[in-house]
């Protein structure tokens, strides 16, 4: 009876551990609303540059986050093409008041901000090049 007791709670750990995993991979880089709540709003001042004309892209890194280096060439590639939108990368670790305001809890984090500073859409995880543009025109149009 104890064999099959452990046999049922592997099984049952297994499928909660893969449904996890799907869920997440799914998930993972997804441009998605700002989050419920009062609006987070960004100055140039708590970035340390000027925002964008257009839209500014924020990413939160981290010194040993390995998609941080792709998502920062994606983001710099978008950003060099597009008029009036400025990349700006935050260390987490050193900004941790902004990244306890932007309620970052991994990296990378992207924030899509309107021209006033205003979250349009974030990602959490390395989010396509797609997304970004769709993220940008939504942003801008604000």
């Amino acid at each position: 009876m104890s064999e099959l007791t452990g046999v049922l709670v592997l099984v049952v750990v297994l499928a909660a551990a893969t449904g996890f995993g799907l869920v997440r991979a799914a998930r993972d880089g997804r441009m998605r609303g700002a989050k419920p709540g009062p609006a987070l709003r960004l100055t140039g001042a708590d970035l340390g540059q000027p925002l964008g004309d257009q839209a500014t892209l924020v990413q939160f890194s981290t010194e040993f986050c390995a998609n941080c280096p792709g998502t920062r060439r994606l983001l710099g590639e978008v950003a060099a093409d597009r008029p009036g939108v400025r990349l700006v990368e935050i260390d987490a670790e050193e900004r941790l008041d902004l990244v306890r305001r932007a309620d970052v809890m991994r990296t990378p984090t992207v924030l899509v901000l309107d021209r006033h500073g205003r979250v349009a859409r974030r990602s959490a995880g390395a989010p396509s090049r797609s997304e970004v543009l769709a993220a940008l025109e939504l942003a801008a149009a604000s």
